[in-house]
């Protein structure tokens, strides 16, 4: 069977402790800071970055070089068969369509580069997705198309507690973000797909906030629901940027009340990326809709040569 090494970037929300555990690799984004370089999880921390928002710091983000992550390809390549790497969102950064270029210049057939379409809480999701599949038996190859094929099948709604960090990123105009702070708006923004997008900008108040991220999420399963005529297979996360689980608590307990008290929930802080956009206070939802049983129900045999994937699941 393919031995496959699976990496990603930090915006997935794993942590290079978690990476480890995990037996994944995690390359860390890449932050230039008041013109010092830092690098997420490695140099950089939540408390820090917030602190330095604090002190209204001039943050900008990159992405990591080429040659720094096919240099961790090679390494990988030294001990598996094939490396699956799943970056952020091709609609956010340059990163992955960089990295699919080289691939398929210098690493055909050994790297395969899923564009997930994802950010956040999402992207973590798809990642264990992958490590799924990748138990089950798949093929890179393999995993790549069914990762791609269910990429589109999740929507983050994130709620702000400023609207300064979207204006000095060139997101809104001074106009708008002042209007807004004059109005003392807690705007609730939508991630679907590649792109962040505005979903309602009149909120006003945190638990107005959580009410409008659950009729959005109420909306989205239902949505999801006409894939398969289900909703237990929905996945539930929350993220948060700030330096307190305060108002991520608040979400979860409103979330169980609407949901059920049973169903799990993954919490968990918003990749600095991302809160380079948002700042301190911001807290969302994530549903996604679980990978189809054709593929988790894969049934394997074992001939002569190799395992192979039989019956109506077998790709």
């Amino acid at each position: 069977m393919e031995k496959i090494a699976i990496m990603c970037d930090s915006m997935a929300e794993i942590s290079q402790e978690e990476a480890t555990k995990l037996n994944i690799n995690v390359i860390p984004m890449p932050f230039m800071i008041n013109g010092t370089e830092y690098l997420e999880g490695v140099s950089l921390d939540n408390d820090t970055f917030f602190k330095m928002l604090d002190e209204d710091a001039t943050v900008s983000t990159s992405q990591p070089s080429t040659a720094y992550v096919a240099s961790v390809w090679d390494e990988l390549l030294e001990e598996y068969d094939t490396v699956l790497y799943i970056p952020m969102s091709s609609g956010l950064s340059k990163s992955c369509e960089s990295a699919m270029v080289e691939a398929e210049k210098n690493y055909k057939d050994r790297v395969f580069v899923v564009d997930a379409k994802r950010i956040s809480a999402t992207l973590r999701q798809i990642i264990y997705d992958a490590m799924r599949l990748r138990d089950l038996g798949y093929s890179a190859f393999e995993i790549k198309n069914i990762l791609t094929e269910v990429r589109s099948q999740s929507k983050i709604f994130i709620m702000l507690n400023t609207l300064y960090y979207l204006k000095k990123g060139g997101r809104i105009t001074p106009a708008a973000a002042a209007l807004g702070g004059m109005l003392k708006l807690k705007p609730v923004l939508v991630i679907d797909g590649e792109k962040l997008d505005k979903y309602k900008m009149r909120n006003r108040s945190l638990e107005n906030g959580i009410e409008i991220m659950i009729e959005a999420a109420k909306k989205t399963i239902l949505e999801f629901k006409e894939i398969d005529g289900r909703t237990d297979n929905i996945r539930y996360e929350i993220a948060y940027a700030s330096r307190s689980t305060e108002d991520a608590l608040l979400l979860e307990k409103r979330m169980r009340e609407e949901f059920g008290s049973d169903i799990n929930i993954l919490i968990d802080r918003l990749a600095l990326a991302v809160c380079c956009h948002t700042g301190e206070g911001a807290v969302g939802i994530a549903v996604t809709k679980d990978i189809p049983d054709k593929y988790t129900k894969k049934v394997f045999v074992e001939d002569d040569k190799s395992l192979k994937a039989i019956g109506e699941y077998a790709l």
